[in-house]
């Protein structure tokens, strides 16, 4: 029997990340150069002392599941517990695939019951922010709370990305709104819901209502109508969704921008952790220079990279210039090339001579590689 349990949803395309999901589940996608997406999700579940994670996976998992392995690069590999990847099954009838967030977790709710928690912590593999779920927790039990759903203010202009929420004086939830074109509020879900053992049977179980497929979408307003008690913990400090080019490249820029970002160059309070890739230091060769950037190991800087962001194993050729960019891993950079504010796929190569100086983010693969930019001869 278990306290708490940690349940990771990270089966979403991410289809507004375009073809950098192509092949590639959002989670494993990189992060500020040394990062996973994952890794800020794991790291929050091991520093919160919480020691059995299920993992839901469904679209493209080989790669993630290859990077987190048994977890022991975030200290979750228990015998008794830790890591656990939930894939799709198939039963006398037909193959279990994930219609939604709910769904995804009701279908493994014999995992659950394994393991009798007093609580069901829900979480996304895909939002960068530091938290100790503990708070949350506390918060919970004090509410005498049945759910509870983390929440953080967005800018006002991205508020219809994000269920929004209404709440009276004592942080309980009054009203929910999924995605509304007019918000009337900018207090978001951030997509991690607490629930309580029984709380979370009742809703899967008592009415069998198939119609229950998504949290946001079809639970939450049903707890709400049920008059389940909801409360929501506001969390204060930062957190992004990165769900579109543009918001992963600006968290990136943030990051180089900010030499506390998250504390993850000098504070010891909740490190976030990833998996060692056992490479090369990197190397800023002559002629090469590096200003306002963060470079990974196993990379060759013979250029001049600026305000940007270095995956590992990447090569930034001779008079190259890389500016106000995120460069994905093993990706080869030619000689005398301009790239300026660009978000560049993961492997891509880019030849000697190429030019392209956006205005607005773009997004380079080696499918779009002479669509948005050009050689100059």
């Amino acid at each position: 029997m278990k306290k708490i349990i940690s349940m990771i949803l990270v089966g979403g395309r991410g289809t507004r990340l375009g073809d950098i999901t192509k092949t590639t589940a959002k989670p494993a996608v990189s992060f500020g150069a040394k990062y996973r997406l994952i890794d800020f999700t794991l790291s929050n579940i091991s520093n919160s002392n919480i020691d059995v994670c299920g993992i839901v996976t469904q679209y493209e998992p080989f790669e993630l599941m290859n990077y987190i392995g048994s977890g022991a690069s975030w200290d979750l590999d228990y015998i008794d517990g830790g890591i656990r990847f939930l894939t799709p099954y198939s039963q006398a009838e037909d193959v279990l695939w994930q219609k939604g967030t709910a769904h995804a977790i009701k279908q493994y709710f014999r995992f659950i019951k394994d393991y009798q928690p007093e609580y069901i912590l829900i979480l996304s593999g895909d939002h960068i922010y530091k938290m100790d779920y503990n708070l949350m927790l506390k918060h919970h039990v004090a509410a005498k709370a049945e759910v509870t759903i983390a929440a953080t203010t967005v800018n006002f202009k991205e508020a219809s990305r994000f269920g929004i929420l209404e709440i009276n004086e004592k942080n309980q939830l009054t009203t929910f709104y999924e995605k509304p074109d007019n918000p009337v509020s900018n207090l978001a879900s951030m997509g991690i819901y607490l629930f309580s053992y029984k709380a979370l049977e009742r809703v899967f179980f008592d009415d069998n209502d198939n119609q229950l497929i998504d949290f946001g979408r079809n639970i939450i307003p049903y707890c709400l109508n049920h008059n389940y008690d909801v409360s929501v913990y506001k969390f204060n400090d930062y957190w992004r969704d990165v769900g579109t080019v543009e918001s992963l490249y600006r968290a990136n820029m943030e990051m180089v921008e900010d030499p506390d970002f998250l504390g993850l160059n000098s504070s010891k309070n909740l490190p976030i952790f990833s998996k060692s890739l056992n490479l090369q230091p990197h190397a800023v060769l002559e002629g090469g220079s590096v200003t306002s950037s963060v470079i990974a190991d196993g990379s060759l800087i013979c250029g001049k990279v600026r305000h940007s962001t270095i995956s590992y194993q990447v090569t930034v050729g001779k008079g190259s210039v890389v500016e106000d960019s995120v460069i994905f891993p093993n990706v080869t950079i030619g000689k005398n090339s301009v790239l300026k504010k660009v978000v560049i796929d993961k492997g891509v190569i880019i030849p000697d001579n190429y030019y392209i100086d956006a205005k607005k983010v773009v997004l380079i693969t080696q499918n779009n590689l002479f669509e948005v930019g050009e050689v100059h001869e």
